[in-house]
């Protein structure tokens, strides 16, 4: 239930604050004093779209704050407490913002959320009629909606298993039907899959073998100057490949004689006769080392550098064939060989697919076959109900029908085609109610659905906007009746002009406007007593002042008391 709605620079609307709470609150007001700006702000806490242009000239942005009370451990604070919102002791506090840059802001329950959230709490929150709805009655869609909601739970959980089924014979069958067209040009990837994988295997790369070969060709590409190089080196550290070049050992073991023959003089030399003897030993085993790399050159490096240029060039070609590096031509062939073996099993796939998509559709005729049978059913009561309900709106004559016909494709709804037919008198022919009934007969028509719903449907509260046009008299005095009914079980909200209508209401609030056209704080008047007769007066005969006028307010106020006992 809706405790109470604040909205601040929405429309014509500063600022206004309206208590709701329980029972039935009809909302009056002159033309063009923001009556439907309410519901409109309604919607933007349902998640409804947001426009800057409804942002009242000169201000920064629109809020609007919705205060619930709901039960703390029911499916709707689940939901607030999944988004991360909090329900203090049953009271739900819902938020909206529009700047005037078009940017949109939700909060549920004191926590910033997409506005997404707002229309799935919505859908278990309100229901709102307004004009556009009886245009969307006329819908074969909204005609089923209404009938599976009067179906309640039982039709709930076969929809709901059929809508699993439909769903998944689909995608199957969807999944079928593209590996059945692109069988060739899978076959061709396959195919090409296959020579690819086979050369890959065939060259048998290793990762990294190509930074090897690159660095084994350098020292091959240049072995003569590495000999020549090596071979110098070694004379002028050893000197064992020449007698005339004085050689770094040679020098060393004479430096170091020379120092051990006067180092007993001075206690300085025997350290650095010490330094001499290990730098000797240092240089031996570099020459030791020159020696055996020199040793190690090969004498036949063409022939190998040979074979190594032909190993590059093979890899070369696989990584312009198959990928930037050979790392990539080695993944290519891990990847290929997983989707190669996809590929070659697509017949045993199709196989597969083709059985389970017979299962599925198999199921879905046998469901869709217990849908229309529990439509039917179901159809049958709530055209005797909503007939009935028509007789107290004013419509003695006129009867409902239900048809649930077969269509000829099969969607997520089922099979059936939901006609709502209206024979507004006897004798007259049934004509579907987007043909043959006028805006008050979709009113009353609505009407008489919802109330007949509501039992089978609970919903927390129900908002009507203007769904009383273009009717009078005593149909008004019905309608307000059945929404008096309505309130018994819901809360309801009606915006109206209608005195007959609004007489029935435990909670009557008035939208005025100033002077300048705006709506402020103060001008969401909470009526009672006089002032209610007053209004009254106004909505009868536009003289709030006139004694006839407020006469017969007085008398229509006790009349709706009577009859609502």
């Amino acid at each position: 239930m809706i405790e109470e709605i604040s909205i601040r620079n929405l429309g014509v609307i500063g600022e206004a604050r309206l208590p709701l709470g329980p029972g039935f609150t009809a909302i009056t007001g002159e033309t063009g004093a923001g009556k439907t700006m309410v519901v409109s702000a309604l919607g933007l806490l349902l998640g409804e779209r947001s426009d800057a242009a409804a942002i009242r000239s000169g201000s920064a942005q629109a809020v609007v704050e919705g205060h619930w009370l709901i039960d703390p451990a029911g499916a709707v604070a689940e939901r607030v407490r999944d988004a991360g919102g909090d329900v203090d002791g049953g009271e739900l506090i819902i938020g909206r913002s529009i700047s005037a840059e078009g940017r949109s802001r939700a909060t549920v329950g004191g926590r910033t959320t997409p506005v997404s959230v707002l229309g799935e709490l919505g859908e278990q929150l309100v229901v709102v009629h307004g004009q556009s709805d009886q245009i969307r009655l006329r819908s074969a869609t909204a005609q089923r909606e209404a009938l599976d909601r009067f179906a309640g739970p039982e039709l709930a959980a076969l929809v709901g298993t059929y809508h699993e089924v439909f769903r998944r014979w689909q995608a199957t069958q969807g999944e079928l039907d593209v590996l059945i067209a692109e069988s060739d040009r899978r076959a061709r990837e396959a195919e090409d899959l296959r020579v690819a994988t086979a050369e890959i295997e065939a060259a048998a790369p290793r990762r990294g073998e190509d930074e090897e070969l690159a660095e084994r060709v350098e020292r091959l590409t240049n072995l003569e100057d590495l000999r020549i190089a090596a071979s110098h080196a070694v004379d002028l550290v050893s000197g064992q490949n020449s007698d005339e070049v004085a050689d770094a050992l040679s020098l060393l073991d004479t430096a170091r004689r020379q120092l051990e023959r006067v180092a007993q003089h001075d206690p300085q030399l025997p350290p650095i006769v010490e330094a001499l003897a290990s730098a000797s030993i240092a240089v031996s085993e570099i020459s030791g080392q020159l020696s055996s790399y020199l040793g190690a050159l090969d004498a036949d490096g063409s022939r190998e550098l040979e074979a190594l240029q032909e190993r590059r060039a093979e890899l070369h070609s696989l990584v312009r064939k198959y990928g930037a590096t050979l790392d990539d031509v080695i993944d290519y062939l891990d990847i290929g060989s997983g989707r190669l073996l996809e590929l070659d099993t697509d017949s045993e796939r199709i196989q597969s697919l083709v059985a389970e998509v017979a299962a599925d559709q198999a199921l879905v005729v046998e469901l869709a076959e217990r849908l229309t049978v529990v439509r039917r059913a179901y159809a049958a009561r709530l055209a005797e109900r909503v007939t009935d309900e028509l007789g107290a709106l004013a419509m003695p004559n006129a009867r409902l029908t239900v048809e649930v016909e077969d269509r000829t494709e099969y969607s997520l709804s089922g099979k059936d085609q939901v006609s709502l037919l209206l024979q507004p008198h006897s004798g007259a022919e049934p004509r579907a109610l987007g043909r043959g009934a006028s805006g008050g007969e979709l009113s009353r028509v609505m009407l008489a659905i919802e109330v007949v719903i509501a039992g089978n449907d609970p919903v927390p509260t129900f908002i009507f906007d203007e769904v009383d046009a273009g009717v009078g008299g005593a149909a008004a005095i019905e309608i307000g009746r059945r929404l008096a009914q309505l309130s018994h079980s819901a809360q309801v909200i009606v915006v109206t002009h209608l005195a007959q209508v609004a007489a029935f209401a435990t909670n009557h609030l008035r939208v005025l406007k100033d002077s300048d056209g705006a709506v402020t704080a103060s001008s969401v008047e909470q009526l009672d007593g006089d002032d209610r007769i007053a209004e009254m007066a106004r909505l009868l005969s536009g003289l709030e002042e006139s004694e006839s006028a407020l006469a017969h307010a007085r008398e229509l106020i006790d009349t709706a008391r009577a009859l609502d006992a």
